[in-house]
């Protein structure tokens, strides 16, 4: 059952909405969801036309819809990473919908308005995946769609693709390359000691159960997300680095960053509602998502779908190298670079605009 998150929202409309869609047995669970979100007013700004709340299982998603101005040729899955939100995708929206797209971007479990489960199982990759398949089953059932994500959005897309295939017309990640799940699981930790994966040692400091809680106010959630994009100190100095974040030099953050202080603004408040406990519990699923993938793993998968791989070159994080061999998993992937660091979506959006079109226009 999908609800109307449009301002003002008439929940006896939801009643006659769900009675045409026999499922008034959900309308009475999501009631008093529909009424906590339509009270918090659901702001709606551009790129999107409207924004929606639908019930899956225990969890209430938040998701943003853009439309073309004609009927819509297709439709495409948007996934966010952290910290970022649906208005990451600003630039890519717009493109998608000028060639005939509609477009969902939902606010990832975890964020803003979408629920923050306790359980870390919650936020596996198989989890996700199983509730934004029956989101898609809602909004757009039997529609094979096309499915693109950036930095935990872009690692969602290959086990989402790997367990869903028949959902997905075409499959693009940015930044986030493919890398295969793999039969032994040795911890980030253990990596890090033995001089390895250097890049991810700043997830062993978000992993830590203490870590979120530093963030509760909007003065400390304000220069977190300032120094995620890549704000600096008066002296040019980065907070955030391959190693963690600077909790010294973080108040002295400021901007210019990649957000403007309206954008900055906006984020701060959707992080406000419940904090980054949430969004971080992505870090926290390295063991549970390799179990998970381990029959991938040992049978071993190749995506059939057209793919598209966008590299920046000047990633810290998510370095070219980890992209080298992918291909071998794939019979139509199209790569692209872009010389950006990790938010190329907004650091370079033409480029990555390019990208997109160019792949597209190969299968459509």
């Amino acid at each position: 059952m999908i609800f109307s998150g449009t301002e003002h929202q008439d929940l006896s409309r939801l009643r006659v909405i769900a009675h045409k869609m026999n499922l008034f047995r959900i309308l009475i669970t999501g009631l008093s969801v529909a009424s906590s979100l339509a009270s918090q007013g659901l702001p709606v700004q551009y790129p999107f036309d409207s924004s929606h709340a639908a019930l899956i299982g225990k969890n209430t998603w938040r998701y943003f819809r853009a439309r073309p101005s004609n009927e819509p040729k297709g439709t495409v899955l948007l996934l966010h990473g952290f910290p970022d939100l649906p208005y990451g995708w600003k630039y890519q929206v717009p493109l998608f919908t000028s060639l005939g797209y509609q477009v969902i971007v939902p606010e990832m479990l975890g964020y803003g308005r979408t629920s923050s489960p306790a359980e870390f199982d919650a936020f596996s990759f198989k989890n996700v995946s199983d509730d934004l398949a029956v989101l898609l089953d809602q909004i757009v059932p039997g529609e094979q769609v096309i499915l693109g994500g950036h930095d935990w959005g872009g690692g969602l897309v290959w086990p989402f693709a790997t367990l869903y295939p028949d959902l997905f017309k075409a499959i693009f990640s940015i930044t986030y390359p493919y890398i295969p799940p793999v039969t032994e699981y040795v911890d980030l930790a253990d990596q890090i000691a033995a001089n390895k994966s250097l890049n991810f040692k700043y997830q062993l400091q978000f992993r830590d159960p203490s870590f979120d809680r530093r963030f509760r106010n909007e003065t400390e959630i304000h220069q977190f997300l300032l120094a995620m994009y890549y704000g600096a100190t008066p002296d040019g100095k980065q907070a955030f680095s391959t190693n963690g974040v600077d909790l010294d030099l973080l108040p002295y953050v400021q901007q210019p960053s990649l957000l403007n202080d309206t954008e900055l603004d906006q984020y701060v408040s959707e992080y406000q509602l419940q904090g980054l406990r949430g969004p971080v519990n992505w870090y926290r699923t390295a063991k549970i998502n390799f179990e998970d993938e381990l029959p991938t793993a040992k049978a071993g998968h190749k995506f059939t779908m057209p793919s598209l791989f966008i590299q920046a070159l000047q990633d810290p994080v998510l370095i070219p190298s980890l992209s080298v061999g992918m291909d071998q998993y794939f019979d139509k992937l199209t790569r692209a670079d872009v010389n950006t660091s990790h938010w190329a979506m907004i650091q370079a959006p033409n480029d990555v605009n390019a990208a997109i079109q160019s792949w597209l226009a190969t299968f459509n």
